[in-house]
């Protein structure tokens, strides 16, 4: 039986009417967040009436309950204004949901796509306003480059270029370090590191002129050991710390660094299973002997499974991904980084905290859970038949940025 109900009612008025405000000025959300901190705030209720006398359990229902609401709170954000910003990779995916939003809120958008005539730059075109801007650009590419580079610099000249968003990449094979040729190593880097290096660098007087914003969208593959993606993870890793730099050298300059490291989601490159069955049918066929006989066929069409079934759990709904871009361009104080996605912050927990060997597992578990090779099968040769090194795997071709 409740002894003291009216203080404890009390707070909870406090509480709804800060929320109720929140909500109409659209500084708040309701989901899951905000749901868990009432069902905290209800158990800190419970305690404090069997623990303390009526004045401090309402000052304390009262004090929790504002912070929360505080916490919860979107930070404040700039005007839109005339602010122009250029976004990569707006094929499909996240480069292309960002653009259409942006051009929704009333940003002149630069949006640059591998194809000026691929599906995805024909539904922005369809779809956006003529503010919004397509641009044909490969980052492995200088001469592309260097004309989305000119093209910005005469385009902006009335409004400035607030912000840039790296948003293309690529990867190309899901296999392991010693089955994935160097050349793929060499194609993640160019377009993931190399090209936005130079794209970024292009754009620093812009940037630095309007005291603006780079968000760059990263991957969890770039802090974490994910099996079979060390040619994409690296790249990421690269680029992230690249943004690193950056952030710190820029302070002076008043440029603001983000990095968004999302989770799965169901972006172009993820759903299209028909080209990754032809890039693992080029791996194969592009693979020497010597390692076929030692990983073996099986083994690489485990992986592939194992890939796929992971994809096929990815997130249908990008909008938390999109919503982080923008926070970094808009944020009065952006966060160094973002991390939309469902269980990321478990699996970074289990990254930082816990045992090597406990790190592993749960990675494989979570996303590829390799077999045994071929020659570590009893009943199969051992594995060290081979002798000397490796002849070179041939090259495949780049299908998409």
């Amino acid at each position: 039986m409740e002894r003291w109900p009216w203080p404890s009612g009390g707070a909870w008025l406090l509480v709804a009417a800060r929320a109720l405000l929140q909500l109409l000025r659209a500084d708040l959300r309701l989901g899951r967040p905000l749901l868990a901190a009432l069902a905290l705030l209800a158990a800190l209720d419970w305690l404090c009436q069997r623990l303390l006398p009526p004045p401090a359990a309402l000052a304390v229902l009262a004090a929790a309950g504002w912070i929360a609401l505080s916490r919860l709170a979107r930070p404040p954000r700039l005007p839109v204004a005339t602010r122009a910003v250029l976004i990569t990779g707006c094929d499909s995916g996240f480069g292309k949901e960002t653009a259409k939003k942006l051009d929704s809120m009333g940003f002149t958008v630069l949006a640059t796509v591998l194809e000026l005539n691929s599906p995805g730059a024909l539904e922005l075109r369809a779809c956006c306003s003529a503010r919004l801007k397509l641009l044909q650009m490969d980052l492995t590419k200088p001469a592309d480059i260097s004309r989305v580079l000119e093209f910005t610099k005469a385009h902006t000249t009335n409004t400035g270029l607030w912000g840039l968003v790296n948003n293309a990449g690529y990867n190309e094979v899901v296999a392991d370090v010693e089955l994935s040729p160097v050349a793929m190593f060499r194609t993640c880097m160019e377009v993931n590191f190399f090209g936005v290096l130079e794209l970024t660098k292009g754009l620093l007087p812009l940037l630095r002129h309007s005291r603006g914003r780079i968000v760059t969208v990263g991957s969890p593959a770039g802090d974490m050991p994910y099996p079979c993606l060390a040619a994409y993870g690296t790249s990421k890793a690269a680029v992230v710390l690249l943004m690193d730099t950056f952030s710190c050298e820029l302070v002076p300059w008043g440029v603001k660094v983000s990095v968004v490291q999302p989770g799965c989601f169901k972006t172009g490159s993820v759903t299209n299973v028909d080209e990754w069955e032809q890039r693992k049918e080029l791996l194969l066929a592009n693979l020497p002997q010597d390692l076929l006989q030692v990983y073996g066929k099986d083994y690489i069409e485990h992986l592939h499974r194992q890939f796929l079934h992971s994809l096929s759990m990815a997130l249908p709904d990008l909008s938390p991904v999109v919503d982080a871009i923008i926070d970094a361009l808009l944020a009065a104080e952006p966060r160094r980084r973002y991390f939309p996605g469902r269980g990321l912050g478990l699996m970074y927990f289990i990254h930082y905290y816990l045992p090597e060997s406990l790190r592993r597992r749960f990675l494989q578990a979570f996303f590829i859970n390799h077999r045994l090779p071929r020659a570590l099968q009893p009943g199969h040769p051992g594995p060290t038949s081979a002798q000397g090194p490796n002849p070179s795997p041939g090259s495949s071709p780049v299908v998409a940025r």
